[in-house]
């Protein structure tokens, strides 16, 4: 019990350093707040007017979602970028010498880079309320929406950290991640209903876990078109179930990777 709450004590510390580098460094958070607005534009006034849900319904609602889960992906390459440019400069060599737990440098990086979504995720949906997005449920439902984003954003955090562990390279990881992000976000239910999708390319934005949390969020908010009948297909029979179920499996796959990566990164 001593020895975890000493690894969520040096944890904390790490966190409230990453935390204080956004502040002083405030292009990263102006950057991570442009972007998702303009996609919101660009998709709602831009690409939205060619688009035409089956049954009709308002496109900006239903666009929302999968802008909110594009966004909060792309955003978890910050925790690959940033652990890969702090071994690059030797920082992580000055964490070794210190008496903290092994597991501090990753939970603090992942802590903080939950609490820059968490402020971009603020931004897009003042952004959404501007363009006309609404939440059409409850106060509960909409926490929980919100909620269940920035878990899923979290348990991918912990995917970049292997990856920015093992690369080490900011740039390499940044090209990398924002390649294999932006196809995840993309063949999924995120801008389109997958049903529209060709056959091999349907089946795997239906099985993407991209598509199950914006299909949870989606319903979570309210913003299915009217008459809406989800794909025969249980994560999106399931949306939130199947979301969940992600972000358990993430996490207990990718936090002992990450943690036995940087045993390994760190004793080169």
């Amino acid at each position: 019990m001593t020895t975890l709450t000493a690894a969520l004590g040096d944890g904390a510390v790490i966190t409230r350093r990453n935390v204080i580098k956004i502040k002083r460094v405030p292009d990263l958070l102006i950057i991570g707040m442009l972007s998702p607005i303009m996609f919101v534009l660009l998709f709602a006034y831009v690409f939205g007017s060619a688009v035409v849900l089956p049954g009709g319904g308002d496109y900006r609602e239903f666009l929302m979602a999968g802008i909110f889960t594009q966004t909060v992906v792309l955003s978890t390459t910050i925790t690959g970028v940033g652990l890969a440019e702090d071994m690059q400069k030797g920082i992580i060599d000055r964490f070794r010498t210190l008496p903290i737990s092994r597991s501090a440098v990753l939970v603090g990086r992942t802590t903080s880079d939950l609490v820059n979504n968490l402020l971009v995720v603020a931004t897009m949906s003042l952004a959404g309320l501007v363009v006309g997005w609404r939440v059409n449920t409850s106060v509960g439902e909409a926490l929980l929406g919100f909620a269940l984003l920035l878990a899923f954003a979290y348990a991918v955090s912990w995917i970049m950290a292997v990856v920015g562990l093992a690369v080490r390279s900011p740039e390499v990881v940044n090209n990398a991640s924002f390649v294999v992000v932006f196809a995840l976000t993309f063949v999924a239910n995120t801008f389109v209903p997958s049903e529209g999708l060709p056959g091999p390319l349907r089946v795997f934005a239906q099985w993407n876990p991209v598509s199950a949390v914006t299909e949870a969020v989606r319903q979570l908010f309210g913003n299915n078109p009217p008459g809406y009948v989800a794909p025969d297909v249980w994560p999106l029979q399931n949306p939130i179930a199947a979301s969940l179920g992600w972000i358990v499996v993430i996490l207990l796959v990718f936090v002992p990777l990450s943690v036995q990566q940087y045993q390994k990164a760190t004793s080169r």
